[in-house]
């Protein structure tokens, strides 16, 4: 049975306030919560009128109630309800009860209020929603989520950076040395492998009867690497890893780095594919795919050198277009000695979703068709490079999701 507010002392009241506010009107249908009505009198100590206490109510509760706010159930008008955050919380707390609502409401448009966006985790999740949604950004947001983007960006880069430039360059120089003496030019794993036997166990030291060094310059363009993005909506965490990589690629003079976006249409990043922010404020995630268009463009505009170039294609393969078309397109460059790779997620998560069909079909070419972690591409990049055999990288488990081939 409820209890009566009057028959309380201001402190419990205030106290059972507070219960009621924090359990939602949920609370009322137990019979032993007062009503908030009732409980108006105490208002004043959470620093309200009596008339406020529904409307803070409503505007929780939209976000943690069993069900959307008002009382008739519907979802309140959104720019009300931020009217009504911001009479009621700081900005932290807005920040706090704004990202909530964006968690379990969906609310996307709310990452660019100006008391969100700063306040949010700054991850690839965020990068991804808020390339999904770049075109709902306002002006007044577009400065902040850009900056966002390229914090997170940049740090995805410097983590990549080094490794992919080691296994490339390592990849590239295996079988040259040079024959001038330059302190900077040491091939120091070769030279220290190659002189083991002249470790000196008394002093602690390596004792070499040979330095070997690397060639002063390297050769330009020595690989043509082709990267060709799905960017449809299931799609964003490899768009924004395939960027990444791409600018990567791209900062390496001994590659010569393309990268074309594709869902029905085409977008040819290679001009821009140095700054990969620019690159996703571009990207149009979401639509439909043709990929056969796509590979089509690819390989009219950036396969020059078949038996140096590396073809990756980064798709789902849920195929919007001639799907026989691409096959064949596909064969032809297996035919013509390109490598080619099928990666069907580029990303961290879990196990892609992708068209096993299509992956089987493309598998019997000899393309290998795998989920891939950034990281793991870096191995596969290398393999390929060195002509090695990428079965055992695949069959290891070491690649992320479901293989082929």
């Amino acid at each position: 049975m409820s209890v009566d507010p009057k028959d309380l002392d201001p402190k419990d009241r205030d106290a059972l306030l507070r219960w009621r506010l924090a359990l939602g009107p949920e609370a009322e249908k137990t019979g032993s919560c007062p009503s908030l009505s009732s409980l108006g009198a105490s208002a004043d100590t959470v620093d309200l009128k009596g008339d406020d206490l529904e409307g803070l109510d409503d505007a929780l509760s939209f976000v943690y109630g069993e069900r959307s706010a008002g009382r008739g159930g519907s979802k309140p008008y959104l720019p009300k309800w931020l009217g009504a955050l911001r009479d009621f919380f700081q900005d932290d707390v807005i920040a706090l009860v704004q990202k909530d609502a964006i968690e379990r409401k969906g609310l996307t448009q709310l990452l660019f209020e100006p008391e969100t966006l700063p306040f949010l985790d700054k991850n690839l999740e965020l990068v991804t929603t808020l390339v999904s949604a770049r075109g709902l950004i306002p002006e007044q947001a577009k400065d902040t989520a850009r900056a966002i983007i390229r914090e997170v960006v940049e740090d995805l880069r410097k983590k990549l950076e080094s490794p992919l430039r080691t296994a490339v360059l390592g990849a590239l120089r295996r079988d040259r040395t040079s024959p001038i003496p330059i302190a900077r030019n040491i091939d120091w794993r070769r030279t220290i492998r190659s002189n083991l036997k002249g470790w000196d166990s008394e002093r602690k030291r390596l004792i070499p009867e040979r330095f070997y060094f690397w060639p002063n310059q390297r050769r330009h363009h020595e690989w043509d690497v082709t990267l060709v993005v799905d960017q449809s909506g299931s799609m964003a965490e490899s768009v924004v890893y395939s960027s990444v990589m791409a600018a990567i690629f791209a900062s390496l003079d001994v590659l010569r780095t393309s990268l074309v976006l594709f869902d029905t249409e085409i977008v040819d990043m290679t001009p821009v594919l140095a700054d990969p922010v620019e690159v996703l404020f571009s990207a149009q995630l979401g639509g439909g795919t043709d990929i056969n268009r796509a590979v089509a463009y690819a390989q009219e505009h950036y396969v020059r050198r078949p038996e140096k170039t590396l073809f990756i294609l980064i798709t789902d393969l849920y195929e919007g277009g001639n799907a026989e078309e691409l096959v064949a397109r596909l064969r032809q460059l297996v035919d013509s000695r390109s490598k080619v790779l099928c990666l069907l997620a580029l990303s961290d998560s879990g196990r892609p979703s992708y068209d096993h069909a299509m992956a089987e079909q493309l598998t019997a070419l000899g393309i290998p068709c795998f989920g891939c972690t950034p990281r793991k591409l870096v191995d596969v990049v290398e393999r390929v490079m060195r002509n090695q055999d990428l079965a055992p990288l695949l069959a290891s488990g070491d690649t992320k999701g479901e293989r082929h081939g």
